[in-house]
């Protein structure tokens, strides 16, 4: 993909120069447009929409690799909000739900920039340090930030994973329960856990990350611990995204690999709470693929139940209000 060279665009690494006869390092430009990380979504929370076919996608996540990172982490320059409105619209998605990444630390400034930017196009799901005392009082007036659904945490460190048993946590699924705030999860494991919160607080909407399995493991072990995903599906306050799940693969396009995980959690938790997204800065495939995985290649995946899964379910279960014009019927995207 190519993309102008205009000073208040352009973020691309630079190549090797010389200044004064000495050779510089590549560098990023310009730090004060730089949108961090972001999440996709069709329709959705993280789901495309086409404009043609009027459908939301939504999922994605698009973040600014970091030097103390591996090279798995993400693109190695970060993307500003303009560059992935481009992108989106090359693949036809319209919408995009942005989530900020965990080693920014709990910041949320640049997503919700892009929100403001363009609230048609993007909405928040922010981070909140919840081993902090202060942060309780933020919970109250959390939906009225412009641009902000709810919540996304990530529990699959060492640190964060003891959140979920030692009592630092426990707080957050009441408040936000009352507060009416849905919030994604990231776990490693810990289904049970994830099963008792659901079960004592079922007026508070969970989304599992992931699809809830290690997304440090390749298919088909990675789905080991599937079983216990769809188990919590009978929690009808608890949904399962399917976002970055392309990465899982150990084959090329079309991953067939996946294609009957993909089912067993469609077949679990049904087409209104199976959601799409991709994971977009992590993917080794184009953006398209991870689209045309969903909409070409699953062939039991059709209709409705299509545009349900492709974003219409996760707008409607983060409380983004479709376009009034917006035409459900299923169709694929262009």
């Amino acid at each position: 993909m190519n993309f102008d060279s205009d000073p208040d665009t352009d973020c691309r690494p630079r190549g090797n120069r010389r200044v004064d006869g000495r050779r510089q390092r590549p560098r990023l430009l310009p730090p004060r447009i730089r949108v961090m990380h972001y999440r996709d979504a069709r329709c959705g929370r993280a789901t495309p929409c086409t404009s043609s076919i009027r459908r939301c996608i939504s999922g994605e996540r698009i973040r600014r690799n970091d030097p103390g990172r591996t090279a798995d982490a993400q693109r190695p320059y970060p993307i500003p909000k303009e560059a992935l409105l481009f992108e989106m619209d090359l693949a036809g998605v319209h919408r995009m739900v942005l989530v900020p990444p965990s080693w920014e630390g709990d910041r949320n400034d640049l997503v919700l920039e892009a929100a403001r930017a363009y609230p048609d196009r993007f909405a928040v799901m922010g981070r909140l340090a919840i081993e902090r005392p202060e942060s309780r009082a933020l919970i109250a007036d959390w939906k009225q930030q412009p641009g902000m659904l709810g919540m996304r945490f990530t529990f699959h460190k060492e640190r964060a994973r003891q959140f979920l048993t030692d009592g630092t946590a426990d707080w957050l699924w009441s408040a936000a329960e009352r507060a009416g705030i849905p919030v994604m999860i990231l776990v490693l494991g810990q289904h049970d856990v994830i099963d008792g919160i659901a079960r004592r607080h079922p007026n508070l909407r969970l989304v599992i990350d992931h699809a809830g399995v290690d997304i440090r493991k390749k298919a088909p072990r990675v789905f080991d611990d599937l079983p216990a995903v769809c188990a919590l599906a009978r929690h009808p306050n608890v949904a399962v995204k399917a976002s970055g799940i392309a990465a899982l693969s150990n084959q090329p396009y079309p991953f067939t690999d996946l294609h009957q995980s993909i089912r067993a959690l469609f077949d679990a938790f049904g087409p209104r709470r199976t959601f799409w997204g991709t994971d977009l800065t992590r993917m080794r495939c184009s953006y398209r693929e991870c689209i045309d995985l969903f909409t070409k290649e699953l062939p039991w995946l059709t209709g409705d139940d299509l545009e349900w899964v492709m974003g219409r379910g996760v707008c409607e279960w983060l409380g983004w209000p479709l376009p009034k014009n917006t035409d459900h019927r299923s169709q694929s995207p262009d």
